[in-house]
Formats: C-alpha cells, sequence, structure tokens
C-alpha cells in the first residue's frame, strides 16, 4: 500500500503548488472520506477540462502540470487528484480505459478520426477498506454546455462516466479496462495512444492540435 501513498514521477504530491492547493481543499474534517470528496470538486472544477492540451510531452502528465495550466484532459486531471489525495495520507492510484463518446463533437472526432477515447484516466481512492473510482474530467461548466450530468461522488460509490445523457442518449461506454497503476505507465501509455491514432504521432500533429484550439477558443 505504501506505493499509492508515496511521491512518484507523474503523482507528484511533494510539488508544493500541489501540497498548497490539497491543504486548501481537503476541508476542516479529518475523515479521509470526506477529505477524498473535497479534493474530488475542487481538482473536477479548478482545472477546465479540454481534450486538445493532449502532447507527447511525458511532463504535461503532471498532476502539478495540469494545476498550473488551469486546464487539462482527463489523465493529468487523474494525477492530480491522486496526488492530492496521497498528500492528505489517503492511498490513491490511477486507472486506465478506452471508451467510446457517442455523443463526441465534430471537431474531436476529425482530430481523433474515432469517437473511442483510448487510455481514459480515471483515479481511484483506497477508502473504508476497498478501492472507489473517482472521475474529475469533466467540469460543471463542460456538463451543462452539453446538457449532461456532472459526476457527483460520494466516496462510497464509483464514480464513472454516464451511459446516457439527460434526454437518454447513448454517452460514454467502457471498452476496454487497462487496469490500475501506481503511477502513469508511460511507455505503455503512449505506445497504445500511437496505435489508436497513429495520425497524432506524425509530424502534422502540433498543427492539427493548435487548429482544433483556435477553433475551440473562438468556437
Amino acid at each position: 500500500m505504501q506505493q499509492y501513498l508515496n511521491p512518484s514521477r507523474f503523482i507528484d504530491s511533494d510539488h508544493p503548488a500541489v501540497i498548497e492547493f490539497a491543504e486548501t481543499h481537503r476541508g476542516t474534517d479529518r475523515d479521509p472520506q470526506a477529505q477524498a470528496i473535497s479534493l474530488y470538486y475542487a481538482v473536477r472544477e479548478a482545472v477546465r477540462y479540454n481534450p486538445y492540451t493532449f502532447s507527447r510531452d511525458p511532463q504535461t502528465l503532471r498532476g502539478s502540470y495540469a494545476l498550473a495550466c488551469g486546464e487539462s484532459y482527463c489523465v493529468p486531471k487523474a494525477t492530480l487528484l491522486a496526488a492530492c489525495a496521497r498528500h492528505c495520507g489517503i492511498p490513491a492510484r490511477i486507472g486506465l480505459a478506452d471508451v467510446r463518446n457517442h455523443l463526441s463533437t465534430a471537431r474531436l472526432l476529425e482530430l481523433l478520426k474515432s469517437d473511442v477515447f483510448a487510455m481514459h484516466g480515471y483515479t481511484e481512492f483506497y477508502l473504508n477498506g476497498r478501492w472507489v473510482k473517482a472521475t474529475p474530467a469533466f467540469n460543471q461548466g463542460l456538463c451543462e454546455l452539453f446538457d449532461i450530468a456532472p459526476l457527483e461522488f460520494d466516496g462510497l460509490q464509483d464514480s464513472v462516466f454516464h451511459p446516457f445523457n439527460r434526454q437518454g442518449a447513448k454517452l460514454m461506454e467502457y471498452v476496454t479496462d487497462h487496469g490500475q497503476f501506481a503511477d502513469v505507465p508511460e511507455a505503455f501509455f503512449f505506445a497504445h495512444l500511437e496505435k489508436c491514432y497513429p495520425h497524432l504521432f506524425g509530424e502534422q500533429m502540433p498543427h492539427l492540435l493548435g487548429d482544433m484550439q483556435g477553433d475551440l477558443s473562438r468556437g
């Protein structure tokens, strides 16, 4: 269990900014479950979800990097949440899965050339004698924009993507579970992404992401 409490390369719970954020948002209740809940909502809202921030630079996977940028995609948000938990003495790890987004935007479909989000990242806390999933990816503003119910977390039940949106249309479907890890498995992570999206690992990738970021900011 100690590996889920110690700082690691990407779950950098010893980073000064992460420590400050965790101390600010852990709450006054000393109960680990209450602190995990407080940290979940803090990370979900403090870092805006933006899938176009993906980079092949491993340093961008660090929780501290997501915190500094104020926007990121699911994996760095998950490492940030895990890092905050570890600082507070709550065992935490990263889970990875491939999910199919049935309501993906045209921009994202154009970028990925697929409706599958490979290597979606979430956090797991060890609370009350068992592992509990927490998915801090989508902030409330984004959910309202796409008419999706924001994911809640109570420290007891797994918080995972909704299978349907508020109108009953298919939303997220878990396709492949890659398991849980003490830190982001860098080689496996990028190798699987390259297999799923080979075009993003060519020379045109920065240009594609730049165009998408520009469209996002304008639209």
